[in-house]
């Protein structure tokens, strides 16, 4: 089985929501998330701030961290991998990573609506 483990900084809540200047990259990375796990895919997610034995357990992680310092998070983890650093994937960018398809419905989807509210 495929997976993606995300270790995240210190923070209130995995969307952002909660945090006055809320970021709408972690609202599209939670969602991105969420449809990976329909894909089948193992998701796992960790924040520093709520659980810090996830990060001193993996020892990939933790020696990424004492190398590299509190600024190469979040980590995006597939496969034992670790794929991305200081920064979110994008949907497509995981797909692609993990060899799935994204549906071509979806982006067409997006367009379609985002063009029929610009008229």
């Amino acid at each position: 089985m495929k997976t993606v483990n995300v270790y995240d900084p210190p923070q209130c809540c995995a969307t952002g929501a909660c945090s006055p200047d809320q970021d709408d990259t972690l609202a599209q990375f939670a969602a991105a998330l969420d449809w990976l796990s329909g894909q089948g895919v193992q998701v796992s997610r960790y924040n520093l701030g709520h659980q810090p034995g996830a990060f001193v357990q993996n020892a990939l992680v933790k020696s990424t961290i004492d190398k590299e310092g509190m600024a190469c998070l979040p980590l995006v983890v597939i496969d034992g991998a670790v794929v991305k650093k200081g920064g979110y994937m994008t949907r497509q960018e995981m797909a692609a990573q993990l060899g799935l398809a994204t549906a071509a419905g979806t982006d067409a989807s997006v367009a379609k609506a985002a063009s029929c509210c610009a008229r």
